[in-house]
C-alpha cells in the first residue's frame, strides 16, 4: 500500500478499483457522500448521465457504480476496462451535508484491488470552509491509468463543484413561471386577416382536403398559443391529406425519454416545445382531442392525460425533469401535484423495453375502432436490443405504429436497423433522427413523421391486423 501527499500520482495495474471515502461520525459531524464525475478530454462530462452520486448510482455504461453507504464511510466502483475511450478522467467527489469538511475528522480516501481486495493506496486529507471535495482522479496515462491526489475543496458546494464540470444544475422556479417558449413555428401561406380564422378551421375544406378539427377548450387557451395551435393543425391537415388520408381518426400516444442526457433539452424548453407540437397531431386525429402520455427512464411512469385546453398546466407540471436533483434524496418531494411524477422514481438509464411493454399493455386494456399512433422521443443511448426488438416484433400483431424520433444524439441501435429486419407481416416501425428538431419546420416535421403510418395502415389492413 502506497500512502500519497496532495498531488502525488502512482500507476494503476489492475482493471477494476474501489474506492472508500472514510471519516469519523460522530455528534456534530457533518454527513459525506462520494460521487464521481466522468470527464472527456476537455475535463467536462459529456452529459448529466456523466455524474454518479447518491440520487443517479450508477452510469448507463455500468462502468462506475455508487455502493450502499455504511457508517463513516461510502464507497465507489470503478471498472476501468469497461469505461468508454471518450473518458479520459474519473474525478472522485465529495460533499459534505450539514457542515464543512473542516468538521469531518479523519477524511481520508483508500483505493482497492477490486478482485483481490488489496488496498493500492491511502491519502489523508485536511480541510476547512469547504463544502464539497475532489479527494482525487483516475487518469489515462497511454494505455494504462494512474491516481492523483488531489484534495482540491469549494466553498459553493456539490452544485458549484459539479457546474463547473459542465453538470446542468436544477434551479428552483416559481410556480407561475412561464412554460419555455416553442419552437418556431412556420407562417401560413396566405395573408390573414386579424381576428378571422383561416377557412379550414371553421371545417370548410376544398375537393380531396382535410377539415382541421375544432378541439374542445382550444378557446380556453391563450391567445398566441391558440394561432399556433391553430396553424400547425392546419400542416398536420396537409400532411395527411398528401397520402390520401382525409377522414382517419387515430389514437395518439406520447412518450418521452427522461434519462440522465436528456437534462439539457428539459432545460432549455426543447421537450416541452416538442410535446406542444405532437398536441396539434393528437388535436387533428384523435376525436377527442387528449393525448395519452409517458414517460421513461430506468422505469416507466404514465404521466396525466393531456387535453388540448390544459395544454401550458400540462407543460409546466409534467414536462420536466422533475425531482431528480443533487439536493433531493434527504428531503421529502417539494410540493409534488396530483398527477405529477416524482422522477426519482424514474431514474436516469435507458430502458425502452419497459416503456414499450408498458403501452402495448394499455392499448389492449383499453381497445379502440381506431389505430393507435406512439410518437416515442429518444436522444438515443439504446442498449437494450434484444428486448426491444422482442417486444416490438411481439407488438406487430396489434393495431399500433411505433415512430421513433431521435433528438440528436446516437446509438439509436435496433430501432433504426427495424426497417431491414426481416420475420414480420409489416413494417410497425418508423424512426428518424434530427440534429436540432427545434430548426425542423412545422411542415417538415409533420410530414417526416407521418410519412410511413399510411403505408402501414394499409398494410395492417390487408393481413386483417386493422379493420
Amino acid at each position: 500500500m502506497t500512502t500519497l501527499s496532495k498531488g502525488a500520482n502512482m500507476p494503476v495495474t489492475v482493471s477494476a478499483v474501489r474506492a472508500v471515502l472514510s471519516w469519523s461520525a460522530g455528534p456534530g459531524v457533518p454527513d459525506v457522500d462520494a460521487s464521481a464525475l466522468l470527464l472527456t478530454g476537455s475535463g467536462r462530462v459529456g452529459s448529466d448521465g456523466d455524474f454518479v452520486f447518491y440520487n443517479q448510482p450508477q452510469h448507463a455504461s455500468g462502468a462506475v457504480r455508487h455502493l450502499s453507504k455504511q457508517a463513516g464511510s461510502d464507497s465507489l466502483d470503478i471498472d476501468l476496462d469497461a469505461l468508454g475511450r471518450d473518458i479520459e478522467r474519473v474525478a472522485l467527489c465529495a460533499s459534505a451535508d450539514g457542515g464543512t469538511f473542516g468538521q469531518v475528522p479523519g477524511l481520508h480516501l483508500r483505493l482497492f484491488d477490486t478482485a483481490s481486495g488489496v488496498e493500492l493506496a491511502r491519502f489523508d486529507m485536511e480541510a476547512g470552509t469547504e463544502t464539497a471535495y475532489v479527494s482525487g482522479e483516475l487518469y489515462r496515462r497511454g494505455d494504462g491509468w494512474k491516481f492523483r491526489a488531489v484534495g482540491q475543496g469549494y466553498a459553493s458546494g456539490l452544485a458549484g463543484l459539479a457546474r463547473d464540470f459542465g453538470i446542468s444544475i436544477d434551479e428552483e422556479q416559481p410556480a407561475a413561471a412561464a412554460a419555455p417558449a416553442p419552437a418556431p413555428i412556420s407562417p401560413p401561406s396566405a395573408p390573414r386577416v386579424p381576428g378571422v380564422p383561416p377557412p379550414s378551421v371553421r371545417s370548410v375544406a376544398g375537393q380531396g382536403e382535410r377539415s382541421v378539427r375544432l378541439t374542445k377548450g382550444e378557446e380556453d387557451l391563450p391567445v398566441d398559443m391558440r394561432k399556433r395551435l391553430s396553424l400547425r393543425k392546419q400542416q398536420v391537415a396537409v400532411s395527411l391529406s398528401k397520402h390520401g388520408l382525409t377522414k382517419l381518426t387515430a389514437r395518439v400516444i406520447l412518450v418521452l425519454d427522461a434519462s440522465g442526457s436528456m437534462s439539457a433539452l428539459y432545460t432549455r424548453g426543447t421537450v416541452a416545445g416538442v410535446t406542444e407540437r405532437m398536441a396539434a397531431v393528437a388535436a387533428q386525429l384523435d376525436d377527442d382531442g387528449e393525448m395519452q402520455a409517458w414517460t421513461f427512464a430506468s422505469n416507466p411512469a404514465r404521466l396525466p392525460d393531456l387535453v388540448v385546453g390544459d395544454l401550458p398546466e400540462w407543460l409546466r407540471l409534467h414536462v420536466r425533469v422533475g425531482q431528480l436533483s443533487l439536493f433531493g434524496r434527504k428531503k421529502p418531494p417539494k410540493g409534488l401535484l396530483p398527477g405529477q411524477v416524482d422522477m426519482r422514481a424514474v431514474g436516469i438509464q435507458n430502458e425502452e423495453q419497459k416503456v414499450i411493454a408498458e403501452v402495448r399493455a394499455f392499448v389492449r386494456n383499453h381497445p379502440v375502432p381506431d389505430p393507435t399512433l406512439v410518437l416515442f422521443f429518444s436522444d438515443g443511448g439504446v442498449y437494450r436490443n434484444d428486448e426491444i426488438e422482442r417486444e416490438l416484433r411481439a407488438a406487430v400483431e396489434e393495431p399500433v405504429f411505433w415512430q421513433f424520433i431521435g433528438l440528436g444524439r446516437s446509438q439509436y441501435g435496433v430501432l433504426e436497423r427495424f426497417d431491414t429486419l426481416p420475420g414480420r407481416r409489416v413494417d410497425n416501425v418508423g424512426f428518424f433522427a434530427v440534429d436540432d428538431i427545434e430548426k425542423l419546420s412545422d411542415p417538415e416535421l409533420y410530414d417526416r413523421l407521418l410519412t410511413e403510418f399510411p403505408s402501414w395502415l394499409r398494410a395492417a389492413r390487408q393481413v386483417g391486423i386493422l379493420r
